[in-house]
This record gives structure tokens, sequence and C-alpha cells, in this order.
């Protein structure tokens, strides 16, 4: 799998903090061992260290490469609470309310790292559904002053396959937007591209799926996908899109040959923008399970630091590369910054 392989190189140049806040579930602490052992990144988990120790060498594992915080005993925990309080004073919530949520809610304690700078990114949803890892980025976090919205998306690597980038693709948004409009179909589209650009190297080349290829079929959802790659052309006239496709006409030469002749997409694609939650979660699921993919993420774009989801049925050998991601992510936002 070349592509995480070289994500990981990427990450190693130069290597981040990453806070890993779901200490109590196993895959994490494989994952850890798994990460220090590549040196891709400087951990940080959260939890009692004498227990998360106990529990790695039940499994045999090395985690003393690692850092570890109790956010109950944390000497920074009144000035996380702080921050938090401030920043969702709107919503009522007190100082006390934001202390009792940090130390009970450790996703929490984790984005407020990330936003003051103690740790460059985090990852969580093993134990934790989208939401409830999503929903901490979001409030603490926020979107990125440059973006329109925060969207998702998935890194597939197919073994053994011809198709996208030598099998890798990017799937969106299978995570976070669960019924997305036209207009934002065609904003996260842009962003994946920009995504698939900045982890692969490679030239995006989007389709925008559908049941329908090419006016196949008549649907109020087909409408919204069509609509979605005008908008696509004229807000980003530089974006390599086209569709309504079927998957096999935006990925399958010999298909698209006579689906969509003409399209220069077709048949090419490796960045597959779904219609809705439900294609998108469904594809990425398929895909890893059947066709025995890599499936790194949900991976979050558009937020302002990088903290970024896994799927609670995630395979440990899979969570390295997503925390490699992250450090990869953590890198371009700090020469964005710069810049």
């Amino acid at each position: 799998m070349a592509v995480i392989n070289d994500i990981k190189d990427r990450a190693r140049a130069d290597l981040k903090k990453i806070v890993l806040p779901e200490t109590h579930d196993d895959r994490i602490l494989k994952a850890a061992d798994m990460t220090l052992k590549e040196g891709t990144a400087e951990l940080i988990l959260l939890g009692d260290e004498k227990d998360i120790k106990e529990r790695a060498d039940a499994l045999e594992l090395d985690l003393s490469g690692a850092s570890f915080i109790n956010p109950a005993v944390s000497p920074k925990l009144d000035e996380y609470a702080d921050v938090f309080a401030e920043l969702r004073k709107k919503k009522g919530v007190t100082f006390e309310q934001a202390k009792e949520k940090l130390i009970t809610d450790y996703p929490y304690f984790g984005v407020v790292m990330v936003r003051v700078g103690d740790a460059d990114g985090m990852v969580s949803g093993a134990a934790h559904t989208s939401a409830d890892t999503l929903r901490p980025a979001l409030q603490v976090v926020k979107t990125a002053k440059t973006e329109k919205m925060v969207s998702s998306f998935f890194l597939i690597e197919v073994p053994d396959c011809e198709y996208g980038e030598n099998g890798t693709f990017m799937f969106a948004d299978c995570g976070l937007t669960q019924e997305p409009t036209s207009e934002e179909l065609a904003d996260i589209a842009d962003m994946t591209a920009r995504s698939f650009k900045d982890l692969t190297g490679a030239d995006p080349r989007v389709a925008f799926i559908s049941h329908s290829t090419k006016g196949s079929a008549k649907h109020d959802i087909v409408d919204k996908v069509t609509s979605a790659v005008k908008l696509a052309h004229e807000n980003y006239p530089d974006l390599m899109c086209d569709g309504e496709f079927q998957v096999d006409a935006a990925i399958v030469p010999e298909v698209a040959a006579y689906k969509a002749p003409g399209s220069e997409i077709a048949g090419t694609a490796n960045v597959l923008i779904f219609p809705n939650i439900d294609a998108g979660n469904s594809a990425y699921k398929i895909a890893e399970r059947l066709a025995k993919a890599s499936a790194y993420g949900p991976v979050l774009q558009g937020i302002a630091k990088p903290v970024n989801d896994l799927s609670r049925g995630c395979r440990w050998q899979d969570i390295p590369g997503v925390i490699a991601i992250t450090a990869v992510q953590a890198q371009l936002t700090e020469q964005r910054n710069k810049d």
C-alpha cells in the first residue's frame, strides 16, 4: 500500500503530537504501540497512566515512548475548562460544567489540547459514535476561516486494483454531512480534491456518483447531483470533475466508453463524491469488507486543526494510518498558517 507508506514517511520527517483519548480500547493501545514503533508521531494518551500501562503489559505492548495525561488530575484542567466555558458561554456552559465535561468526556479534553496548541491533532471514534467525536471538534476547534464548511472523506486503498490511482481513492462524504445540498456537494468535491492532492500528490479526477449516468434515470436525487456538477464547474473552474455517473462508469474505462463517451473523467476517477451519507458510508464499508480495502477515516477537512474520526468497526491495523494522516494534516496546517 504505497500511498499510506508515503504518508507515514512524511509524518516521520516532522513529528507532530497526536492525542488519543480512547485508551480503554485495546485497538487504540495496539495502534499506539505500532505508531511508536513506526515513529510517525509523538503520542499523548489520555487516562490513568498506571491502568493504561497495566493493560498494555497484558497485551505485550510497549507504550514507553508515549506521554500520559490523566484529565482528572491534569495541572492544566482549570485552564482548559476556562477555554471551553468561554467557547460555550452562549450555550450557558459554566466553568464547573466545562470542568466536569473535560473530566468525563475525554474527546473534549483532547480537542481543547488541540485548540490551545498543546497537541497538533486528535484521533478518536473507535469507541465513540461519529457524532460524539465530531461534535467536540466543531464546538471547540471550529471551521477553518478559509472554508465554507466541514466535511469528511475516507482514503481507500484497494489491493491489486487497476482502477482509480492504482487502487487508491477518496470517498466523500461518508461520515458527516448526511444529506448535502447541490451547493454542499460541489464544495465537498473541491475540498476532497485538494485533500487528495495534499495526501497522495496525484492529480484528482472527481466523479459525482448517482444511480444514473448522464441522464439514464430521472429522479430528484439525480437532479441534485447534476446541479452539483454544474455548480462545481462554475465555482471551481480548475476542478477536474464530471457526472452524474454510476460507479462502474466512473472507474471502469470499458464501461465508461459506452455509458459516458467523451468524458475525460469517466473510467478514470480517483475521487468519488456520493449524493448522501447513506451511499458514501455503505460504499466504503463494502469496499473495506468485500474488496479487503484499507479504509482510513473518516478524515475531517475544512476544520481549523486536524481532528479525525474512526469507525467503531475499525480494525486496529488501520488506525496508525489515520494517525499518520492526522500528523501530515498538522504539518500542512502549520505551513499554511506560516504562509
